[in-house]
């Protein structure tokens, strides 16, 4: 009678287990900020996009392939050319999303790594067609950002996706226009430093001439005194020159003066 009741409890455990792995394989939680899409072995991909929760399916016949529908971040590296054939190496960070709604379009048509398989393609075909020459590229970088941002949000629509933010982080040039863009800045250096040099001589030449009308001035003042005074002013300027002389001999501890007209003999050893 026990063997018959452990059996009969062994049995339905069995069952309940059966049942419980049923049931568990029936079901598939959804993330939030994801969307699921259903495929049917049957039918194909379903229309029907599945939201954010607990959901049931048939198993073995659906399966759900789960799509992450928040904004990534992606760089794309991207060697392109300017309008002037300079090479130009561009990376572009792209913040995307796909529509929710184009899912079932996005996975039938492209498959799950859209994004390997779009964005990389888009992004070389909108820069390459963006004409800008390596000038315009280096001081129009906002406008070039902005043109190419919205190209690129314009183009990705068509596959079913979102670009919440397009910036320009990383642009360089081939060695070739680098070397020549430092040669350029060299002879400007070289230019202002010859235009320094040319504005000095300039400003030296009328210094020198204002000194000159200065001393002509002078000369001319001078010579319509002695016209007008005779030599009193020559006498005048030689009293005033022989005052300083003596004045400045005075000071010094190694003149000795003698009184003229007198015989002073010193003691000198015989």
């Amino acid at each position: 009678m026990a063997a018959k009741v452990f059996e009969s409890i062994g049995k339905f455990g069995l069952a309940l287990a059966v049942a419980g792995g049923v049931v568990n394989s029936a079901l598939y939680n959804v993330d939030a900020g994801h969307r699921a899409v259903i495929f049917d072995r049957f039918r194909g991909v379903q229309d029907i996009v599945v939201g954010e929760g607990t959901h049931f399916l048939i198993p073995w016949v659906q399966k759900p392939i789960i799509f992450d529908c928040r904004s990534r971040p992606r760089n794309v590296p991207v060697i392109t050319g300017s309008k002037d054939l300079q090479n130009v190496n561009i990376t572009l960070r792209i913040l995307f999303r796909p529509v929710a709604s184009q899912l079932p379009r996005i996975f039938t048509s492209i498959g799950e790594d859209y994004d390997e398989r779009v964005l990389p393609s888009i992004t070389t075909e909108i820069l390459k067609s963006a004409r800008f020459d390596a000038g315009e590229l280096i001081t129009q970088r906002e406008l070039v950002s902005r043109q190419v941002s919205d190209d690129l949000t314009e183009r990705a629509a068509t596959f079913g996706l979102i670009l919440d933010d397009v910036s320009l982080t990383h642009l360089t040039f081939g060695k070739e226009f680098t070397e020549a863009v430092e040669a350029k800045q060299v002879a400007q250096q070289e230019a202002e430093r010859a235009r320094f040099v040319v504005e000095k001589a300039e400003q030296q030449k009328k210094a020198a001439i204002i000194s000159a009308e200065g001393d002509s001035k002078a000369a001319e003042l001078i010579a319509n005194s002695l016209a007008t005074a005779g030599d009193g002013l020559i006498e005048l300027r030689k009293l005033e020159a022989a005052e300083d002389i003596a004045y400045q001999l005075s000071r010094s501890r190694n003149i000795t003066y003698l009184p003229a007209g007198q015989s002073v003999l010193l003691q000198l050893p015989q």
